[in-house]
């Protein structure tokens, strides 16, 4: 049998664009100086904004929640005790368990990850949300 190939569906830049100014906004909105990634399925950053006085540490922690939910296909934040420490350092420190990092889908299809860093976790993840929410993407968990 030959090789096997498939699709992989990418998010285009204007919509990845999109989804860093709507977060930039909702940011704003609850006073959270945010850094917003957006990355393809292959974890490749496709835009990326550091707002106004977010934090510096804050430009690769929304990296690394954006290539976290891209590489696993799941939001940050599910991994148990057992893998919270381990996965990151196996990887280098390219996942982490931070929430505010979301896969982006449009029918089912995944085309990138949101990856939100700069408030608290629960602000990281509703900026996350509102940003998904607004360019039309699936529900998310």
């Amino acid at each position: 049998m030959g090789p096997q190939f498939f699709i992989v569906e990418q998010i285009a830049a204007e919509t990845a664009l999109e989804v860093t100014r709507v977060a930039l906004a909702e940011g704003s909105r609850l006073s959270v100086a945010a850094s917003v990634a957006v990355c393809d399925p292959k974890m490749i950053l496709i835009a990326y904004v550091h707002g106004d006085g977010a934090t510096p540490h804050s430009a690769e922690t929304s990296k690394r929640k954006a290539q976290t939910a891209a590489s696993t296909r799941r939001a940050t934040g599910w991994m148990g005790p057992d893998l919270a420490l381990t996965l990151p350092l196996a990887s280098g420190n390219l996942l982490t368990n931070v929430g505010g990092g979301f896969p982006i889908k449009f029918n089912g299809t995944m085309v990138g990850a949101i990856g939100v860093a700069g408030g608290t976790v629960e602000q990281d993840i509703a900026i996350a949300r509102a940003a998904l929410r607004a360019i039309g993407a699936d529900a998310i968990e």
